[in-house]
């Protein structure tokens, strides 16, 4: 696969095509996507001029296209901090190894995966390294590590599990390092054009003011569930349900779903067909494009730099 060729890709979990934005700015083509959210898949195709396949556990490996990347954004809610944290007790959890199936089926050159990064410590570090066990078994050099969106460009403080494997035992791959702080200033559109619909109450805008006085602007203020209030130059991370409410910007404001897309790193020409609610879902849902583009870039040259 030399780097100045076009790699094949397939999108697992695709939802809108984090992977899918990353992975097309490198040079990449998709062949395949699965995604069983009907909304979602909706917006995809809209993009992408892709239809994705539905519920991944009906899909047989074999009908999948050969492809030299594997991509994949795999349910995160059984080990979210939000979430019951059931792990492999849940039914989501267990999509895990319809990716390994895949993988072992197709055997692509490289995969790359993401997920929340109370991954890491999901009942005491036994998940995860039954993850890397089962990767590893299907003959990959495995690289896992923690990377926070905050140090590629966005604005928003997003952790995140990537696992990265090579088919190729002998390469030498190292995750990406601090790229640069995003302006949060530059992904918040004017004021003065945004819909009277996304501003607080009144009564919602005087109680948190009354609670919290910020040392930034622009801020995103942060309400969390026992009622404390904060604010940075940036956002907590998205989430899929609740980030209409506990998040403001500069105390008055719910985020729009334009400004949701560009936290993620999604560009102002993505298509937005969706309505207001599923797009924040999908926005919350999303992987943050800037992060994914790095780690995908050193990847695809560290696999290069061995074929060589």
């Amino acid at each position: 696969m030399g780097r100045k060729e076009k790699f094949t890709y397939i999108d697992l979990f695709a939802g809108i095509g984090g992977f899918h934005q990353a992975a097309s700015a490198l040079g990449g083509k998709c062949v395949f996507a699965s995604e069983i959210d009907v909304e979602a898949k909706r917006a995809y195709e809209a993009n992408y001029k892709i239809q994705p396949h539905g519920d991944i556990t009906q899909i047989d490996a074999l009908e999948i296209p050969n492809h030299d990347v594997l991509l994949a954004g795999f349910p995160c809610q059984p080990f979210s901090i939000i979430g019951k944290k059931l792990g492999f007790d849940d039914i989501r959890g267990t999509l895990f190894f319809d990716i390994a199936r895949i993988i072992k089926e197709k055997k692509p050159k490289i995969f790359m995966l993401e997920n929340v990064k109370q991954l890491k410590t999901h009942n005491k570090g036994k998940t995860l390294e039954t993850i890397i066990q089962t990767l590893d078994d299907l003959d990959y050099a495995v690289f896992s590590n923690v990377l926070n969106a905050l140090d590629f460009g966005l604005p928003q403080k997003r952790e995140r599990i990537i696992i990265v494997g090579f088919l190729n035992k002998s390469v030498s791959f190292s995750f990406p390092n601090f790229k640069s702080r995003g302006k949060l200033e530059d992904i918040l559109e004017d004021e003065n054009m945004v819909d009277h619909k996304y501003f607080a109450s009144e009564s919602i805008v005087k109680k948190r003011k009354s609670k919290h006085k910020s040392e930034y602007y622009p801020s995103i203020w942060h309400e969390n569930k026992g009622g404390n209030i904060s604010s940075y130059p940036y956002s907590c991370a998205l989430r899929a349900g609740a980030s209409y409410n506990y998040l403001l910007v500069n105390g008055i404001r719910r985020l729009t779903p334009r400004e949701m897309l560009r936290l993620q790193g999604f560009p102002d020409t993505f298509k937005i067909v969706c309505n207001d609610s599923q797009t924040r879902k999908q926005a919350g849902n999303a992987v943050p494009v800037n992060l994914i583009k790095a780690v995908l870039e050193e990847a695809l040259n560290a696999e290069t730099k061995t074929e060589r």
